[in-house]
C-alpha cells in the first residue's frame, strides 16, 4: 500500500497492521462467547471426560491401548456435539439440529463410557479395595449384608429382589427419555440433569479411585445357599455379564453404588416436585422401587452396605447441588446474554 506520492505513510503501515489484530480480536471474543454459553453440567461431564483420558493414559493394564481408543472416541464426539450445539452462528434453521446434537453429545459419552468400563477400570487401576470395605462394614455396621442375609435366600426372594434390581434401567428410561424429549419446564429439566450428571460423573470418577468386586466374587465360598430364579436372576445375571465385557460380572464398579444413587436422587426429585403432574402421582412408586432396588444390591450379593451408604451420600449431595446451582446459573445465564441451559424439542418453554 503506497501514498500519493508512491511512498508508504504510517498510516498505511498501522491499516496493514490493524487488520491482522483485528481479525485475531474477533476470532478470540468469538471463542469467549462460546465458552461461555457453556453450561455448568457441560463444565461437568467434560472434567469427567478429561479423569478418564488422563486415567487410561497413565494406566499400564492389559488392554490400554483399546481403552485410550474409546476414550478419546467419547471425547470427540462430546466435543463435536458441544461445538455445533453452543455455537451462537448456527442458523436459526438448524436449531432443532443442535438441540438434538446437544442431548446425544451430553448423554452418549456418559453412557458411552459406561459401557467401556471394563476396558477403564482394570487399566487405570489393578487394585482391589474389597478386603478394605469388607472390613470397614464389620467395624463399623458389625454385619455385612450380603452374608446375614443369605439365610433367606430362596429362589422365591431372589426373583422378587432380581425383579427390582433389573428395573432400575426401566426406571432410568422412564424418567431420562421422556425428559429429555418433551419437558418444556426448564427448571424442572435443567435440575434433572444436573444432579443425574453430577451422581454419575462423580460416581463413575469414583470407580477408578476405590475399584472392588462384591461381596458375589470377594466372599464366594462362603455363602451357604445358591442364588437361583426362573427369570429374572438368570435376566440380571446376563446382563451384568454383558457390561463386563464377558467377564462373568467382575468389573469393579462398586464404590459408591450407583443402583442406589440413581434412585435414591430420582425420589428426592420427584418428591421435591410433587405438587406438579405427572410427580405428585409417581413419586410414592419411584420411592418404592428405590427402597427394593436399595435392597436387591446387597442381597444378590453384588455391593457391600458401605458402597450403598456412599450412594445414598452421592445421591444427596447431588440433590443440594442442583437445587443450588440451577438457579443462580439461569440467572448468571441472562446476565450475560448466554441463552438457556436447555431449549425445548416440541412447542414453546413452560413456566
Amino acid at each position: 500500500m503506497q501514498g500519493s506520492q508512491g511512498r508508504y505513510t504510517i498510516d498505511d503501515l498501522a491499516s496493514a497492521l490493524r487488520a491482522p489484530l483485528a481479525g485475531a480480536g474477533a476470532r478470540a471474543l468469538s471463542a469467549r462467547r462460546a465458552l461461555s454459553s457453556f453450561a455448568m453440567q457441560d463444565w461437568l461431564v467434560a472434567s469427567y471426560m478429561l479423569v478418564l483420558l488422563v486415567g487410561v493414559v497413565r494406566g499400564d493394564g492389559p488392554r490400554r491401548g483399546a481403552a485410550i481408543a474409546y476414550v478419546l472416541a467419547d471425547c470427540a464426539v462430546f466435543v463435536a456435539c458441544m461445538a455445533v450445539a453452543r455455537s451462537r452462528a448456527l442458523p436459526r434453521r438448524f436449531k432443532v439440529a443442535g438441540d438434538v446434537l446437544y442431548r446425544v453429545g451430553l448423554i452418549g459419552a456418559v453412557i458411552g463410557s459406561f459401557l467401556q468400563l471394563h476396558l477403564i477400570l482394570p487399566t487405570v487401576s489393578g487394585r482391589i479395595f474389597d478386603a478394605s470395605i469388607y472390613r470397614l462394614d464389620l467395624a463399623v455396621f458389625g454385619f455385612e449384608p450380603a452374608m446375614s442375609w443369605d439365610r433367606f435366600v430362596t429362589p422365591a426372594t431372589t426373583e422378587w429382589f432380581a425383579f427390582f434390581y433389573y428395573s432400575y434401567f426401566f426406571i432410568l428410561c422412564a424418567y431420562l427419555l421422556p425428559m429429555a424429549l418433551f419437558e418444556r419446564r426448564m427448571r424442572v429439566l435443567s435440575e434433572l440433569s444436573v444432579g443425574l450428571l453430577f451422581v454419575v460423573c462423580v460416581g463413575h470418577s469414583l470407580y477408578l479411585a476405590v475399584p472392588g468386586l462384591g461381596p458375589h466374587a470377594y466372599l464366594r465360598g462362603q455363602f451357604q445357599h445358591e442364588l437361583s430364579g426362573g427369570f429374572w436372576w438368570p435376566t440380571v445375571k446376563a446382563a451384568v455379564d454383558s457390561v463386563g465385557g464377558g467377564t462373568g460380572g467382575t468389573r469393579t464398579d462398586i464404590f459408591p453404588s450407583l443402583h442406589t444413587a440413581c434412585p435414591t436422587f430420582l425420589t428426592l426429585f420427584t418428591f421435591r416436585n410433587r405438587a406438579q403432574r405427572p410427580y405428585r402421582y409417581v413419586w410414592p412408586v419411584t420411592a418404592f422401587f428405590t427402597s427394593q432396588i436399595i435392597l436387591a444390591t446387597m442381597f444378590l450379593r453384588w455391593h457391600y452396605l458401605l458402597d450403598v451408604i456412599a450412594g445414598l451420600t452421592l445421591a444427596t449431595v447431588a440433590f443440594l447441588v442442583s437445587r443450588a446451582v440451577v438457579p443462580a446459573e439461569a440467572r448468571a445465564r441472562v446476565e450475560l446474554g448466554a441463552g438457556p441451559v436447555w431449549r425445548p424439542l416440541f412447542g414453546r418453554v413452560r413456566p
